[in-house]
């Protein structure tokens, strides 16, 4: 499979984020998003996961000359966690689980993957920023999809969490799976590509 995306640009309001930018990313490689806060990390992630529109060019997966939008490629895992304060954790997994296809593990099985066996009948709300965090990664087990796009994904997470990221996400890579993420911090893994956004900030005359 490929995502390409062929000169790429973005606004927020009428203030030109970046343009002119171009990537290719294959089965089992992994790419990230650099730059300082405000620059567009996260912008650029929510166009390729479909949440906003382009201000100019394109992306798209293709895989055996078949074409296909790349959202219904993607795990998107955001900075929110996308959980239920109320809800246990067992609660708003079990959610995730029933609402995407392909489904991979079990909620259970999510949870021993991230080492959090044993609070799935907490609600959400109570569990630290890395307990939080770290349900939220397994969201990303429940179901298969080849491409995870990841905006600060260690963020709150301590040196033995983020290391249990790491295989997690090596384990993805080698089932054939593809990582796009927005970060400031190492993942811990190796990276095919990295683009700085600083190199894509827009002409003077043309912004």
């Amino acid at each position: 499979m490929e995502i390409k995306a062929v000169e790429l640009s973005a606004k927020r309001g009428e203030e030109v984020l970046f343009q002119h930018l171009c990537f290719t990313i294959h089965d089992r490689e992994v790419m990230t998003i650099t730059g300082p806060n405000g620059i567009g990390k996260s912008t650029l992630l929510r166009i390729i996961a479909g949440f906003l529109q382009a201000n100019e060019g394109t992306i798209e997966a293709k895989e055996d000359g078949q074409i296909f939008p790349v959202a219904l490629l993607s795990h998107y895992l955001g900075s929110q966690n996308a959980m239920k304060t109320h809800l246990s954790v067992l609660q708003n997994l079990e959610f995730w689980s029933n609402f995407d296809s392909a489904q991979l593990l079990s909620p259970m099985e999510a949870l021993d993957q991230v080492e959090l066996s044993g609070i799935e009948h907490l609600p959400f709300g109570v569990l630290s920023t890395g307990q939080k965090r770290r349900v939220a990664i397994a969201r990303l087990l429940l179901s298969h999809q080849p491409l995870w796009l990841l905006d600060e994904p260690t963020s709150g997470l301590d040196k033995h969490a983020s290391s249990i990221f790491a295989k997690i996400m090596e384990d993805h890579r080698n089932r054939s799976g593809m990582i796009i993420a927005a970060t400031h911090l190492p993942l811990g893994i190796e990276e095919n590509y990295n683009i700085l956004l600083d190199n894509y900030l827009p002409d003077f005359e043309e912004s």
